[in-house]
């Protein structure tokens, strides 16, 4: 029999950065009525197969991982988490471009224009 008492909580598939969390705030602040918080998927998508996408949702989906931030809940599509398992999501801005950054232990190439990655 397993002690479930001193079994170690389970880490998040992806780590946000400070400044991802923040982002997510800034988006759950000024979301539709409807919002229960912000996905992360990987669609398929571009020339090397799959993509980055961040959409608000509006109902919880039984498989989704759920991480709570401080600025509201971030949700990972189910079918994504494999692909994103040990990743880092950040949020850059600059002078010329502001989104969302990944740093994923997963992928394997990324297309030229960055669009897309394969695993």
């Amino acid at each position: 029999m397993v002690d479930t008492a001193t079994r170690p909580a389970p880490k998040a598939a992806v780590i946000l950065t400070e400044r991802a969390e923040a982002r997510i705030a800034e988006l759950m602040a000024r979301a539709p009525n409807d919002a229960v918080g912000v996905k992360l998927s990987t669609p398929r998508r571009g020339c090397s197969g799959l993509a980055y996408s961040v959409d608000y949702v509006t109902e919880e989906v039984k498989f989704d991982e759920k991480i709570e931030t401080p600025g509201g809940i971030f949700y990972i599509d189910g079918a994504s988490v494999l692909y994103l398992v040990g990743s880092t999501m950040d949020w850059v801005e600059d002078d010329f471009s502001a989104g969302f950054v990944f740093e994923n232990p997963n992928a394997k190439g990324a297309c030229g224009c960055g669009e897309s990655f394969m695993v």
